[in-house]
């Protein structure tokens, strides 16, 4: 790139892939937003070594409209990454490969433990809406020993 070019538009080799005069840093949080970018993009990749290569087999195996699935596996989807309601709903699907699956349960840990930027409120906000049974902690089996009126007693399955 040459003297004069530079002189005209600073950042217009930023755009273009190179550092200018002003390289971009990174921020803390467009680092976040990056890696959760790569976890998407990993749900896709899964989908793909299993097998479902055309959109409509992805669609149909993450049980989402075409238009949703291709914005999710392109990594166009909004910053705030995926919601609560397309987690439930691809995690439903029962023919969902079992290696996709692991990504999108990563993909919800991660988001859960903050690692993508968000706030404490709308974690668990996120975390309360996610409802499959992979993410709830495991039940109490009915032998369990329960506490009533400061005295224990066993419940018995029937």
């Amino acid at each position: 790139m040459d003297t004069d070019q530079l002189l005209k538009s600073p950042t217009d080799s930023i755009a273009h892939g190179g550092e200018g005069l002003f390289p971009k840093r990174s921020s803390p949080v467009a680092s976040m937003k990056a890696r959760q970018s790569a976890k998407i993009r990993q749900i896709g990749e899964a989908l793909a070594l299993a097998g479902f290569a055309a959109l409509d087999e992805q669609a149909q195996a993450l049980g989402l409209p075409r238009s949703t699935t291709w914005t999710i596996l392109k990594g166009n989807h909004k910053s705030s990454g995926l919601s609560a309601t397309i987690i439930n709903r691809m995690l439903s699907m029962r023919r969902l490969p079992a290696s996709v699956r692991a990504k999108i349960v990563e993909y919800v840990e991660e988001k859960s433990a903050g690692l993508y930027g968000d706030n404490r409120a709308r974690l668990r906000e996120f975390t309360a809406r996610v409802t499959t049974p992979e993410l709830r902690p495991p039940e109490r089996s009915s032998d369990q020993t329960l506490r009533s009126s400061g005295r224990c007693r066993r419940m018995s399955a029937k």
